[in-house]
């Protein structure tokens, strides 16, 4: 599965080459190895995070079946392997912390929401993205009540009307609607250290991360604004 040695030991040396390739400290980097270390032996002790680890984690549950999951675990598996290696743990988290630049927050929802991977978001994976919300947070919506939501969406982010919102047109919508982003933001991280309550801070990320991915504090800001929408 993975190409790195299960039980290998990272280092300060180890450390100090990941915060020099990410928004992350040394000291930052060594607390997240903890994390990273809790999580892939959840379910099987092997220095690598598998899926049903990472749903574990940030869901609580190994049945509950999650699409922001699936889809969070396809953008972390950076080698696309089946597992995620610590490099690749630190290197995907670095685009949450507060310090990391908008354009690569954006980028990397614009790559969540394309579920389907095509280089563009359609109206059907809109509607994927609303409905596995709603089914994550026990809520319900009528049907018109989730086209008002689709429409909305494209009339604001689909500037060259062709039913599809391509990665161009949701910078310029996200840059417009910062509310967008939010969620995307971690701001446990820029204190994780393991001099200052190492278990509670990382206890504090990894349910603010679940919080990102099942979308309960309103559908609106994962999706589109909807203050203006009369649902």
């Amino acid at each position: 599965m993975g190409c790195i040695c299960t039980k290998h030991r990272f280092g300060h040396k180890d450390f100090e080459a990941l915060a020099s390739q990410t928004c992350f400290n040394a000291g930052e980097v060594e607390a997240l190895y903890v994390l990273f270390k809790k999580l892939s032996s959840c379910l099987v002790d092997d220095g690598l995070i598998s899926k049903e680890e990472l749903q574990l984690g940030l869901l609580q549950s190994r049945k509950k079946r999650s699409l922001f999951t699936d889809r969070m675990f396809h953008l972390f598996d950076l080698k696309h392997d089946g597992v995620i290696e610590f490099q690749e743990f630190v290197h995907s988290l670095s685009v949450f912390h507060p310090s990391a630049p908008r354009e690569e927050k954006a980028l990397f929802a614009f790559q969540l929401y394309d579920i389907w991977q095509t280089g563009f978001i359609g109206r059907r994976e809109v509607e994927e993205l609303i409905l596995a919300l709603l089914k994550e947070s026990d809520l319900t919506l009528p049907w018109d009540a989730v086209d008002a939501i689709i429409d909305k969406t494209f009339q604001e982010a689909d500037g060259k009307r062709d039913g599809k919102i391509d990665l161009e047109e949701w910078r310029e919508f996200a840059a417009k609607n910062p509310s967008i982003l939010k969620n995307m933001t971690v701001p446990y991280l820029k204190y994780i250290s393991l001099s200052l309550s190492l278990s509670l801070s990382l206890s504090l990320s990894l349910i603010r991360i679940g919080d990102i991915l099942i979308g309960i504090e309103n559908i609106g800001e994962m999706i589109a604004p909807l203050e203006s929408t009369t649902l």
